[in-house]
């Protein structure tokens, strides 16, 4: 299987940008999808996870910003991010579990940056 991020990009602190990762390469359905980040200098973060009934799990610091959103059908998980800080800028990385695994797959990662 292999993901594919798209999405990032530059923009000014209070915007927002949507991230989207699309699997493929496989008839397997996904356990969970999600996203993690991973900032210059830091070790890399989750920041938002769903499970394939819709479960969501989010980072302390995106909850009431960032909504993750995922389309089964498609095998497609989405990340929406509102009220960006420049503490956003990250790489984000797409991640997804299939069912029966214990190895997750991630994407190549989509660099966000925020301005101040």
């Amino acid at each position: 299987v292999q993901l594919q991020a798209s999405g990032g990009g530059l923009v000014q602190a209070g915007g927002s940008l949507r991230l989207s990762c699309a699997a493929s390469g496989s008839s397997d359905r996904f356990k969970n999808m999600g996203w993690y980040r991973q900032a210059p200098g830091q070790q890399r973060e989750l920041v938002a996870i769903i499970s394939e009934g819709g479960n969501t799990d989010y980072a302390d610091s995106v909850k009431g910003r960032f909504t993750i959103s995922r389309d089964n059908a498609k095998n497609m998980v989405y990340l929406q991010m509102n009220s960006l800080k420049p503490e956003d800028t990250a790489v984000y990385y797409c991640y997804a579990l299939r069912w029966g695994r214990s190895t997750a797959t991630w994407g190549q990662g989509t660099l966000v940056t925020v301005s101040s």
